[in-house]
């Protein structure tokens, strides 16, 4: 079963149209997020993520849509 399948309605990146691998390391990024249970957790969780889209950002991985809307899914999460 992929990502994709049947989890769309609770997959905040099911819009984006994202690679699947790509699809798979974000999710694990927003895992993190959630999970984090002290401030400094959330914080080390959060730049993860930043740093994830900013290396997917910089080898122009995604279209800007796509882009931009794994940044705001890792801001709102976080």
């Amino acid at each position: 079963m992929s990502a994709r399948d049947g989890h769309d309605k609770h997959d905040p990146l099911a819009a984006l149209n994202l690679p699947y691998a790509v699809q798979v390391q974000a999710l694990k990024r927003l895992g993190a997020i959630a999970q984090a249970s002290t401030a400094a957790e959330l914080f080390r969780a959060a730049d993860l993520a930043e740093g994830f889209g900013l290396g997917l950002e910089t080898v122009k991985a995604l279209k800007s849509g796509s882009q931009e809307g794994l940044y705001l899914a890792f801001e709102h999460a976080a």
